[in-house]
């Protein structure tokens, strides 16, 4: 167990690329066995699991929702999540606001674009993010900050098709980087798991969410 997370925490500081320890299925036990070599940022998919380890474990580890979010249950991990990384929809992110609002507090939300070619039912297309970020009320969401992006490559070994993936999502980054306002500050690009995250980084990623080569494989 967390026999990796020295060589990849290393990896990714020389990099300068931040590690999201991704803990989904994972007892307290073994998330305090990271912590315990300093680390602080998580990564769980599913709210309810979120919410038990938020409870039981140290209030100083920073808690990012990666997996698929239905908007009944935003207000759950609104009052104490550090980031949603899946925000895949328009009414999603006015739910968030909604919630965070009611909390006086600001969330930090990317965007899921899907790249893979598997189908998924989550993430917006290219388009789907253009329109959110053309639409005029947007500005009038107060409750979050839009801090990036997230996306998933291809489960495949074509290496170029990976590479390619996440360079388009690393260029469309780029181009709305530019697009600075009082709720949207791209800074973070979060693409590259356990199986590509070195080929991430080398497209521009920065921020991994490493699970298995952490923790080990999951049963």
């Amino acid at each position: 167990m967390q026999s990796g997370y020295q060589d990849i925490s290393k990896y990714c500081a020389e990099h300068g690329v931040a590690l999201l320890a991704v803990s989904k299925t994972k007892t307290p036990v073994e998330i305090l066995a990271v912590y315990n070599q300093g680390h602080r940022i998580f990564g769980e998919n599913k709210v309810q699991e979120l919410v038990s380890k938020y409870e039981a474990l140290p209030k100083d580890i920073q808690w990012h929702l990666i997996g698929h979010l239905q908007t009944n249950k935003v207000k759950y991990v609104v009052p104490f999540v550090s980031m949603i990384q899946s925000v895949d929809s328009w009414k999603l992110l006015k739910e968030i606001d909604k919630e965070a609002n009611k909390k006086n507090h600001n969330v930090n939300v990317l965007f899921q674009i899907h790249i893979a070619t598997e189908e998924t039912k989550f993430g917006l297309s290219y388009e789907e993010a253009e329109a959110i970020f053309s639409n005029p009320e947007l500005k009038d969401l107060t409750g979050i900050t839009i801090s990036g992006l997230m996306g998933m490559a291809s489960l495949t070994e074509d290496e170029q098709q990976i590479r390619n993936e996440f360079r388009g999502l690393k260029n469309f980054f780029e181009r709305y980087r530019q697009l600075q306002g009082s709720n949207i500050k791209l800074q973070t690009l979060s693409m590259g798991m356990s199986s590509d995250y070195k080929l991430a980084i080398e497209e521009g990623s920065n921020m991994v969410r490493i699970g298995s080569a952490i923790f080990g494989e999951r049963k």
